[in-house]
This record gives C-alpha cells, structure tokens and sequence, in this order.
C-alpha cells in the first residue's frame, strides 16, 4: 500500500523552510500564545532543542506563526518563567532545561532489527518527500554547514488499514538519489540508507509525550490534542556522522514499547536492554 505526492507541501505549511514546528488551530478554545508555547515545550523536553541552543526572537516567532509580537512575547516569558529557557537582553533566548534522565544503552543492530521488522508488520503510505532548507534545529543536528539542503521524507505508518504513526524525517541532500517516493514505498529508511553504504553505528534516541496538532490529527484520524508517542531518534554512521534525524508521531492508543532488562552484573553485549515496538492488533 503505497500513495506517493512528491515535492507538495502539507496542509497549510507555507513556504518557509519547514523544521518541526507543528502548526496551531486557529479557530480551537486554547489561546494561540499557549499552543506555541507547548510546541516548543515539548521541543525542549524532547532534546530537539537541547541545553544552550537559542531560540527564535520575538520578531521571527511572530513571523514563523504568523501572531503578533505581543503574541510571541508572551511565548518567550512563559518559557523562562518555568524555568525552560533565560533570556538576556543583546544575547537573545537560550535553553537552560537539562534532562535529569540519564541514557540508556542498548545494541544498536538488536534496535535496528526490531524497527525492520516493525516496518514489515505495516504498510506504509508516502505523503512527499522534497528538498527543503532545514530549520537551525535540523541543520545543527545532522551538522550541516549552513545553506546545505536537506531531503524531507514524510510517511504514514498504517496497521489493518489504520493510520499508526506519523513519521518525518531527514537526510543531507547528498543521499536524493537514494530515498525517493518511489523508494520509500518499498523499503524502510534504514535499509535504503543501509544498502547505499550507510550503516547505522549507534543512534541517540528521545522518547516523549504531546499533544497532536491539527496537522498529524488529521492524518493519524484523532482528535486535536489527542495523546501522541514521540520517537526522536538521530542516527550515526561508523565516522561519527549523523545522516539520519527521525520523529516519529505514534498513537497512544495503538502503539507501546517494551523494553526487556536484564541483571546488570550478568549483562553481556547479547543480552544488553532491548526495546522493542509493540503495535495493539485490536482496532479501537
């Protein structure tokens, strides 16, 4: 099952180079001011915008999402007042959340096999995929110098003929020769990455909550603000290289994890924490 759209914005994207910000409702009960805030919020939570990166001033809040300054003002306030961000007059806005949460290590190729054989149990259908210039964020995570393009790749992961999972992700533009709508439609992101010569050495992985936006609502066939999954993951090869930024939006009520844990003094490369996708068969 594959439906492909190459190069075709999503609904109401606009024409600014896309990152991850989600959009906001408009006509909905919750105040725009506060919609922005939980977006970068959970950005922050999320490491998308880790400890010390700057965040967008006034003026380019107020033109990302189209609100007045007074809007974006309050956006910024609230972010410091929680104690997410500090901001310094000349210095801008910066992070200053750490995550208190210390990593987990697990096998990257036991990691890598599960998401393959997680995509062989789904069918999937590819929206677009385009040449976009990354936002700040997506270019300093896959350390692309500045003015370089980035393939755009957006799917929807379907279990039974149910939407399961909105999922985005990014390559250099180096590798368009590689993943294509047509490509996609056929075989995960990861082998295709693999097959051209890019083997997945160790991966940096951030699982959170949200809230779904208008746009992944509408995709995933749920309500506004419904409880979402978020799978952000960045994928190095053997040089230390990052070539592969993934966020993967799925629903809460059809998609968990479940991570196997071992006795650490016994624990051995094989038998190392492994997490594994685990999708509801049931359709609720």
């Amino acid at each position: 099952m594959a439906s492909t759209r190459r190069g075709t914005p999503c609904p109401s994207m606009g024409s600014k180079p896309r990152g991850e910000t989600a959009l906001i409702d408009r006509h909905g009960a919750v105040p725009l001011y506060h919609q922005i805030y939980l977006q970068l919020r959970d950005e922050i939570l999320s490491g998308q915008r880790p400890f010390g990166s700057a965040l967008p001033t006034e003026q380019e809040l107020s033109a990302l999402f189209d609100v007045s300054r007074i809007t974006a003002r309050r956006v910024l306030s609230e972010l410091a007042q929680h104690h997410y961000v500090e901001r310094k007059r000349r210095l801008g806005t910066r992070v200053t959340f750490k995550s208190p949460a210390k990593p987990i290590e697990a096998n990257i190729d036991q990691a890598v096999d599960s998401l393959l054989a997680f995509g062989q149990k789904t069918s999937v259908s590819v929206v677009e995929v385009s040449t976009d210039t990354p936002s700040p964020t997506i270019a300093s995570a896959l350390h692309l110098p500045p003015n370089q393009q980035v393939i755009r790749a957006v799917r929807i992961r379907h279990l039974d003929g149910e939407p399961l999972g909105y999922i985005v992700s990014y390559v250099p533009a180096d590798l368009a020769n590689v993943i294509s709508a047509a490509s996609l439609a056929k075989a995960p992101i990861l082998r295709l990455l693999e097959n051209a010569g890019r083997k997945a050495k160790h991966a940096e992985q951030t699982i959170s909550a949200i809230e779904a936006d208008p746009r992944i609502a509408q995709a995933l066939a749920i309500e506004p603000r419904a409880a979402l999954l978020r799978i952000s993951r960045t994928v190095y090869d053997k040089d230390d290289r990052p070539f592969l930024l993934t966020f993967a939006h799925y629903r809460s009520d059809k998609f968990h994890i479940r991570i196997d844990l071992h006795d650490p003094e016994g624990t051995s490369p094989a038998r190392a924490p492994k997490a594994s996708p685990v999708v509801s068969a049931s359709v609720e």
